[in-house]
């Protein structure tokens, strides 16, 4: 919706022998200004009562952050048409009562014996803070649903280890929620991206082989049982860090200009940390002619923590995405590996 704003100025000639006429076109202007008034008065408080049952609801638990977000700014809408149907109705009683006035027989006045009525709202000015430089549309710090999946492997100074995994069998996932926040007021190309997500890291080992853990060393060891499949996989929960680069151009309405996400070309960089949540092996094979699937947790001597440097890059809420963990995947082996992932991510806004 719109910024509903309008501008009304009333021209009052003073004349001594029309003091009467004079007085009662004042009274009615005043008279309709104030309806104006008590409209919008009414109207926000109705809205604040809303707002407030919102955030009841998510101080409950009831809602999420999003949801909280989401229904503010429905009721916003809702209460601004409401307002604008009832200002129209006073605004057309208002433009009667000047047509009346100034039908083409008053002479221009002073200036300084003009009276001036000027009545002025905005819908904004209801929204949280985060949305009162905004003009329509987005708020200043805004939400996005992440999904992101590729392929996966490691790497030992800087060689990719394709002999150790199967790097097109192996895959990542990644899925959190993300908070996007404008870092200039007044220019929309620096943000500021910020969340949590859980990570899925798959490493498939070729030829027939599988983790053992020999005391502080977890080796790739050939495995005496024909395997179907082998696959190691490691659960983290994160919390990502990035400057985003946003070139989506800005929007127009009424003249003014109001700042939009996520709706052109876009480069993110920066990294994670967090802590490893789960490790396991599995493996597959046929045992005495039954299929027979192996599910082992442990330590498997990974590292506790995570940090790594992560980027992207694409188009609208498709990116390619690159992420690289800087501490190795295991925590005493003889040969560092880190962990490497490519793929796509989703931003969903």
């Amino acid at each position: 919706m719109k910024n509903f704003t309008i501008y009304l100025v009333v021209l009052i000639f003073l004349f001594v022998s029309k003091v009467f006429g004079q007085e009662t076109f004042e009274s009615k202007a005043k008279k309709i200004a104030n309806q104006i008034e008590k409209v919008t008065k009414e109207e926000k408080e109705k809205l604040k009562e809303e707002v407030e049952a919102v955030n009841v609801q998510l101080s409950e638990g009831k809602i999420t952050q999003e949801q909280a977000d989401k229904r503010k700014k429905e009721l916003a809408e809702a209460r601004a048409v409401i307002i604008e149907e009832k200002v129209t109705l006073a605004q057309n009683e208002l433009n009667d009562l000047v047509q009346q006035k100034v039908d083409g027989k008053l002479k221009e006045q002073d200036s300084t014996k003009k009276g001036k009525i000027v009545i002025y709202w905005n819908k904004n000015d209801w929204n949280n803070k985060k949305t009162k430089d905004s003009i329509r549309g987005e708020k200043r710090t805004t939400s996005q649903f992440v999904f992101a999946a590729g392929l996966n492997s490691a790497m030992v100074d800087g060689k990719l280890q394709d002999s150790n995994y199967d790097f097109i069998g192996s895959h990542f996932y990644e899925w959190g929620l993300t908070f996007n926040s404008r870092i200039l007021k007044d220019n929309n190309l620096l943000h500021a991206k910020y969340g949590l997500s859980l990570m899925y890291n798959n490493l498939r080992p070729t030829d027939n082989r599988s983790f053992v853990v020999n005391g502080d060393q977890t080796n790739l060891v050939t495995n005496p049982i024909n395997l179907k499949e082998s696959r190691f996989r490691n659960v983290y929960l994160v919390a990502p860090v990035h400057l985003e680069f946003d070139f989506s151009k800005d929007g127009h309405s009424n003249g003014k200009t109001y700042y939009r996400t996520h709706k052109g070309f876009r480069a993110g960089f920066g990294g994670y940390a967090g802590i490893n949540v789960k490790s396991k092996q599995i493996l597959k094979f046929e045992d005495n002619d039954y299929k027979t699937t192996q599910k082992t947790k442990g330590d498997y001597n990974v590292n506790n923590f995570i940090y790594g440097l992560s980027s992207y890059v694409g188009y609208k809420e498709i990116s390619l995405y690159l992420k690289y963990d800087l501490n190795p995947l295991f925590k005493n082996n003889a040969v560092d590996e880190n962990n490497v992932s490519l793929g796509i991510r989703f931003d969903f806004n």
